[in-house]
């Protein structure tokens, strides 16, 4: 699936929710599910917020080695977004 897609169908919980789980797994939903409580946003705002985050603040060196994964995925989009949540859970 094209990334833009992914991205229009995060507008609400159960959607985000489905897309989180999609790309990782529970213990990355449950990461996100606290950071957007702690940040007063719903779980779509926030998958939001994080790609548009990893997009304006990633490194060169983070650039390259997501170019290098989407390169050898199946599904560019979803390994761009799993890339995108993972990073915004582990700062």
């Amino acid at each position: 699936m094209m990334l833009g897609d992914i991205l229009a169908r995060l507008n609400d919980e159960g959607e985000a929710a489905e897309i989180i789980l999609g790309v990782g797994d529970l213990r990355l939903l449950a990461a996100m599910q606290e950071r957007a409580e702690s940040e007063g946003l719903d779980l779509a705002a926030y998958a939001r917020a994080a790609v548009q985050r990893y997009a304006a603040e990633a490194s060169d060196e983070e650039w390259i080695t997501l170019m290098g994964l989407i390169g050898r995925a199946g599904d560019p989009g979803t390994a761009c977004l799993k890339r995108a949540f993972e990073n915004v859970t582990r700062s």
